[in-house]
């Protein structure tokens, strides 16, 4: 039966709102099918405003795999702002998809990727809004599969209420698989209806159901088991690895957006995966192994993406870009292929000591040079061995040295506070640092309008990594430690006006910690936090640190656990996390042996990057049957047909 378009009752509605652009659909390579054509339909939504959803490359990649089979259609789905969230109440206009304007609810799966557990107060708005029930027990097979995929969902307990499933890892070959088990059921007339379908997804492995498994807590509050209540559903859920990402150069024709987005440029993933160990950092660890793409994929995504979208910049992305092993090849051959047109490239993600001015000059070619971002993450050098990031100041400082005697002249730095085992002293050090990377650009550069900034965020400790078993810094000593480096900085008149600094109080980071190592008894905060008005909690103009206060007070009265034991306590070996039974492929004792190294008082003892040194058994490639993929592969890029 054809589900027709929203729009015609929208429409009228639209100058009512602010940017009434960002509802309108219609953006270039954005595909609308024939609904009564397939046999399986995906809502796709990234849980934020317009502006950041649409870029978001993991959506977009799946819409495209998705829309190119003929038995699929997939459409898109945002975050709406609160002034359109009331008027869509007002006049009875459920969730829509921006494609074709259908109804979220008529779909087969809701499927939403999260990157951030702040957008979960989002995913209850657009549920309540497509007249889907919030909890899944209350879903019948009118209802479509809710599906929470993306970083975040590597611990989807606090929002197992919510959702119907969840995956782990790359979406490319589990969104094809989910949708065959559907088809098949469908043809096959819906038996069982929908409890069958959610069956036949968990005993692949593949896809983890929360209602499929029982919690049991401890007296004391802690879990004591989780295990599943149905036959044939296997005790874990594995992740999911795309190996040869050559055969998936995606997006093939990437979303050109109406409106104005954090991001405005066509971005290519040149690998996937980081084995720098960095111990704080749940993307390098939940994406291991690396798997380069090659030089010539690379350079033919390119050429594609700016023909297909008429963007005059092109990021190459990845968790650390320049460590691609071909990455100078690249670079060059790019530089040449685009010489003197109005293209330009950016590497937005660069390693101090993978840095060269050879690379920055050839992504700096076309005359654009923008500032430089480096993450030291830690202000001394005892703090970076605690947290693996092997760069000294000494490197630091020669990095900027070679950036501020070649021409530029901002340069950015991010750290973080609250990382374990750190003192005033590691953070006051900071400031030290700031000041002598600006006294050392003066140096080199005989210049006085050298800048700096130095922007901070608070450490939150995440699941599947070193730290999972961390205390986190509570909210009030974060903000004393950020007073103290402040007033450092502003002490010396010769440098302050010459450092930038940007930061965020301590407050959204423990709501973080609450909902990324929470357990399902957390669901009770989110859902009080959404009823009382939580919305776009990622956004610091909407968040309040005290209505999730009273939400977790309330919810967690009748419980042995509150904020603070979610957040500010240190975790035993022996304790069941909520994410245990969520397999990354990262061992569990090899995660324990390298958060004990890390705290070793003679100084904590540095783990190497596993792609240039022999393996140091933290379990992925075995147990997940992958392998690292690295160059380089000896081509150039080639035919070079400069523009």
């Amino acid at each position: 039966m054809t589900v027709e378009s929203l729009f015609p009752r929208l429409e009228a509605l639209l100058p009512s709102v602010q940017k009434p652009i960002q509802y309108v659909g219609g953006e270039l390579n954005s595909v609308s099918k024939e609904w009564d054509t397939v046999s399986v339909r995906w809502a796709l939504m990234y849980p934020d405003a317009y502006e950041v959803g649409l870029p978001n490359q993991g959506v977009q990649i799946l819409y495209e795999v998705l829309n190119e089979r003929d038995h699929i259609l997939a459409e898109r789905t945002y975050s709406v702002w609160p002034d359109m969230e009331q008027i869509m109440r007002d006049n009875a206009i459920p969730q829509f998809t921006l494609d074709s304007h259908r109804p979220v609810k008529a779909f087969d799966v809701f499927g939403l990727s999260f990157s951030t557990e702040l957008g979960y107060t989002n995913m209850l708005t657009a549920l309540d809004l497509a007249g889907i029930p919030l909890h899944a027990v209350d879903r019948t097979d009118e209802d479509p599969i809710v599906l929470a995929g993306g970083h975040a969902a590597f611990n989807p307990e606090p929002i197992a209420d919510f959702i119907d499933a969840a995956v782990l890892g790359d979406g490319e070959e589990i969104v094809l698989a989910i949708s065959e088990v559907i088809r098949e059921w469908k043809d096959e007339g819906r038996p069982g209806g929908r409890d069958e379908v959610l069956l036949r997804l968990a005993k692949s492995g593949g896809v983890y159901i929360p209602k499929f498994f029982t919690v049991e807590y401890l007296a004391d509050g802690r879990i004591q088991r989780v295990t599943p209540n149905r036959q044939g559903v296997p005790f874990r859920t594995a992740k999911h690895t795309v190996m040869d990402l050559d055969a998936w150069p995606y997006p093939k024709k990437p979303l050109v957006p109406l409106a104005e987005t954090v991001h405005e440029r066509f971005s290519v993933e040149i690998f996937r995966g980081c084995t720098r160990g960095c111990r704080f950092c749940q993307a390098g660890m939940i994406t291991r192994p690396v798997r380069e793409r090659s030089i010539t994929t690379i350079g033919d995504m390119v050429d594609n993406g700016l023909k297909q979208t008429g963007f005059e910049e092109v990021g190459l992305l990845s968790l650390s870009s320049a460590d691609h092993s071909e990455i100078a090849d690249v670079a060059k051959g790019l530089g040449d292929r685009y010489e003197g047109s109005n293209v330009s490239l950016s590497l937005p993600s660069t390693r101090v000591d993978a840095f060269n001015i050879t690379l920055a000059n050839e992504f700096s070619r076309n005359g654009r040079r923008s500032g430089l971002t480096f993450a030291p993450e830690g202000g001394s050098d005892r703090m970076r061995k605690v947290i693996n990031k092997m760069v000294t100041e000494e490197d630091l400082i020669r990095t900027v040295a070679a950036a501020y005697s070649h021409g530029w002249r901002q340069v950015k730095l991010y750290f973080m506070v609250g990382l374990p085992t750190e003192t005033d002293e590691d953070v006051l050090a900071i400031a030290t640092l700031a000041k002598r990377v600006i006294e050392t650009g003066r140096e080199v550069s005989g210049r006085r309008d050298i800048r700096c900034t130095v922007s901070i965020g608070g450490f939150v400790p995440k699941p599947h990594t070193p730290f999972q078993w961390a205390s986190q810094l509570g909210a009030e000593e974060t903000d004393a430690r950020l007073s103290k480096l402040a007033a450092a900085i502003r002490s010396e008149k010769g440098y302050a006006k010459a450092i930038g600094f940007r930061y965020h109080d301590g407050k959204p980071g423990i709501i973080e910690g609450l909902l990324s190592r929470g357990d399902r008894r957390v669901g009770r905060v989110i859902e009080a936090v959404w009823r009382d008005g939580g919305r776009f909690d990622g956004w610091s103009e909407h968040f309040s640190y005290d209505r999730w206060l009273a939400a977790t007070e309330k919810a967690l009265a009748d419980e042995p656990v509150d904020l603070a034991w979610y957040t500010t306590r240190e975790r035993e070996y022996a304790e069941v996390l909520p994410w245990d039974h969520l397999d990354s492929g990262l061992d569990r004792d090899w995660l324990w042996e390298d958060w004990q190294d890390s705290l070793e008082e003679d100084g904590a003892i540095e783990v190497e990057d596993c792609r240039w040194t022999p393996c140091f058994d933290c379990g992925v490639c075995p147990q997940m049957g992958t392998e690292i993929q690295t160059g380089p592969t000896g081509k150039k890029l080639l035919p070079l047909s400069v523009v």
